[in-house]
């Protein structure tokens, strides 16, 4: 349990949870923070999932029940508000069967029956994924606006190897295939509140569906394309979500003033990759993103950047001096020139938004503008930092004005044309 709100809530992630690896998602432990904010969030993983022992078998919903109830009285909670996701009938089932043991009753992308998960192209995926368990397959599933990002799908898969055996796996997804809510949803009599992302593979005609079928139940739809809660664009896709939940439980949506912070954001890309590797072979090109990365990252930690995130064949990084994130960007794109390759880098300085580790905001998009633009070879500034490094000794050629794909405006863009690395 941890919180601090005057609510209790059950957090019931399904179907299967890790207490400790849900921490190392930055944006999971932005999430879990925002809920202990409003209430005491009691977290548990089912039998034979994450931390708790190993079964032969997945527990029954009687069973997970029994569990729900033994997790309650360890802590002493008499009543609880209860969040059920991506879940074959657990927080229905207690909702309707114990209505005095629960004050609220939240149902995040949940199917009313497991059929409905049974589509060819499904099936399909889900057998072949099986086969393949733990190398994080299922992020094409569930967490689809993540496919190409390197840190989530590395702490996927890890997840993935972590939260359930490959044999326990099939057996609960076979299970779910079975599980079917129709016969119990009109007996629920608790408030109750269905969210379903618009794009969800559980298609929102289902979630719409369930709550229909539950009395008095609201159904608030969500943008977005993740069954996984905690991943996604954070202002757009996860803080709606908690904003619905935290009504929902407490009556009242409270504002919330953006952790914000004035950074230099750097973007790197590597020009041409597709054709580079197509020339030299996958083991060739393998070797020389190794070493491409090796210097980015020394770089960074010469010139005191932090790596935020990989995107594609590239960096994004931030600093808090303008002066040093330019000679990073100088480093990077001369050092790597030596091995073949071309690098363009963007930057460009403004308020940023922190998401845990990592940022958002107009200036992050600004920045990826700029490196659209620039060319191989090439560091590319807005005016922000060229104002802003006067007597560095750097200098600048003029490459004028120039519209920024979604960005208000004209916006005049310089080049590094004589750098100082010393």
């Amino acid at each position: 349990m941890f919180g601090e709100g005057d609510c209790n809530l059950v957090l019931v992630g399904g179907p299967a949870s890790h207490l400790d690896l849900e921490w190392e998602n930055p944006i999971a432990e932005r999430a879990l923070l925002r809920l202990g904010s409003f209430a005491n969030v009691i977290r548990f993983d089912r039998r034979g999932t994450g931390l708790s022992d190993p079964v032969v078998e997945p527990p029954t919903l009687e069973q997970q029940m029994d569990d729900l109830r033994a997790v309650m009285e360890d802590f002493g909670v008499e009543r609880v508000a209860i969040w059920s996701g991506s879940d074959a009938g657990l927080g229905a089932m207690f909702a309707a069967t114990h209505p005095k043991r629960v004050s609220e009753l939240v149902l995040w992308g949940v199917a009313i029956r497991g059929a409905d998960l049974a589509t060819p192209e499904l099936e399909r995926f889900m057998l072949e994924g099986l086969k393949h368990y733990g190398e994080g397959r299922f992020i094409e599933i569930y967490a689809p606006s993540q496919v190409g990002n390197e840190q989530f799908e590395d702490w996927f898969a890890r997840y993935e190897r972590a939260v359930l055996s490959p044999g326990m796996a099939r057996k609960v997804y076979e299970l779910r295939l079975q599980s079917d809510l129709s016969g119990i949803l009109a007996a629920i009599r608790v408030p109750t509140l269905v969210l379903h992302r618009s794009d969800d593979v559980i298609p929102i005609e289902r979630g719409r569906e369930l709550a229909s079928r539950v009395p008095g139940a609201r159904f608030v739809e969500l943008p977005g394309t993740d069954n996984y809660p905690w991943s996604g664009d954070w202002k757009r896709e996860c803080e709606p979500l908690l904003d619905a939940v935290e009504e929902f439980l407490t009556g009242e949506r409270r504002s919330r003033e953006p952790d914000r912070v004035l950074s230099t954001v750097l973007f790197t890309d590597i020009v041409g990759s597709t054709e580079h590797a197509a020339r030299v072979g996958d083991e060739a090109w393998r070797e020389l993103l190794t070493r491409h990365d090796a210097l980015v990252r020394a770089e960074l930690d010469r010139w005191r950047g932090r790596e935020v995130k990989t995107v594609g064949d590239g960096f994004l990084a931030t600093f808090d001096g303008p002066a040093r994130a330019v000679r990073c960007a100088e480093a990077i794109v001369r050092g790597v020139e030596p091995h073949g390759l071309r690098v363009r880098a963007g930057v460009h300085t403004g308020e940023c938004e922190r998401i845990g580790d990592d940022v958002g905001g107009i200036a992050v998009h600004i920045g990826a503008r700029v490196t659209d633009l620039a060319e191989g070879g090439e560091v590319l500034l807005s005016s922000t930092v060229k104002d802003l490094v006067a007597g560095s000794g750097l200098s600048f050629g003029e490459r004028g004005q120039h519209e920024l794909r979604g960005v208000p405006g004209e916006w005049r863009l310089f080049a590094l044309e004589n750098g100082s690395m010393a």
